[in-house]
């Protein structure tokens, strides 16, 4: 189901990247941080950063750790990271909120990244884009 609002800047979502990626882009569902302000959507689509579990190798300024971060509905082992040499801009249908499953059904929840985090991952943002 996609997402039925315009997200806010620093929220955590996530985003269904199908399985035609080719090369090293970015595949499956996964936690995403949308990066774009809430006034500046455009034809329902947004820009986010990937986070995942798997560390960077080598580590760059452009990857931002997040080791205190869980994401509901999402199993981290180890640190979260936010992936910012990855970041695209996806439609609105690509996303929905993070969901726990239990008996009576899906319980949506929603993320907000905390703030340091947040001007951390567009720093990294912008040392990616130079």
């Amino acid at each position: 189901m996609p997402l039925p609002y315009l997200p806010n800047q620093g929220e955590i979502l996530i985003c269904d990247f199908d399985d035609s990626a080719v090369g090293a882009e970015m595949i499956k569902r996964r936690p995403v941080v949308v990066i774009t302000k809430h006034d500046r959507h455009r034809h329902r689509m947004c820009t986010v950063v990937p986070l995942s579990t798997t560390a960077p190798e080598p580590v760059k300024s452009w990857h931002h750790p997040m080791p205190h971060l869980s994401v509901a509905g999402w199993q981290a082992n180890g640190s979260i990271w936010a992936k910012c040499d990855m970041l695209c801009t996806v439609s609105l249908d690509r996303l929905n909120k993070p969901y726990i499953r239990t008996r009576t059904g899906r319980h949506y929840v929603t993320h907000l990244l905390a703030t340091e985090d947040l001007a951390a991952v567009l720093v990294a943002v912008r040392s990616y884009l130079g």
